[in-house]
């Protein structure tokens, strides 16, 4: 899995208080729809770890029940989980990452072939961009940034 951009400007946008409509960040997850359902999951998984790592103010504070059981921060800005084709996840993650305040993270198909990390990133390093095919792209950035390059895409089924 790659990441991309400075996450830096993304980190003073945090409005807990906005419909996840309205809020100023937007994230999206577009998955390859030919995957099947393990493998869809696994990849939507993968990038929801990546980015709660790089940007963890996305999560929400924690939250307890009426009985004082504690329940984990989510995230406040929701994630929208859509659907393409290879080609078009290719296109996706080349428009984003030329976008100085979109974050981009991507799963390479050598991700979830690889059972040795240190094997896929060999595999990674031995292979040109142009040659690579992705299973998923993530992004968050400015909602009318992320709403322009993933307009159109369907969710996720």
């Amino acid at each position: 899995m790659t990441v991309q951009n400075d996450t830096s400007a993304l980190r003073t946008e945090v409005r807990t208080d906005l419909s996840t409509r309205r809020a100023p960040l937007k994230w999206v997850v577009v998955i390859d729809e030919s995957l099947p359902a393990g493998r869809a999951v696994n990849a939507a998984a993968c990038m929801a770890a990546a980015v709660g790592r790089a940007l963890p103010h996305l999560l929400g504070g924690d939250g307890r029940d009426a009985s004082g059981r504690l329940h984990p921060g989510l995230p406040w800005a929701g994630c929208s989980v859509l659907a393409a084709d290879a080609a078009t996840l290719h296109a996706l993650r080349e428009k984003a990452s030329a976008k100085d305040d979109v974050f981009v993270v991507d799963m390479p198909e050598p991700a979830q072939t690889s059972r040795i990390y240190d094997e896929y990133l060999d595999l990674l390093a031995g292979t040109g961009h142009e040659d690579l095919i992705y299973l998923a792209v993530g992004l968050v950035g400015p909602r009318n940034r992320i709403g322009k390059l993933v307009g159109g895409l369907p969710l996720l089924r």
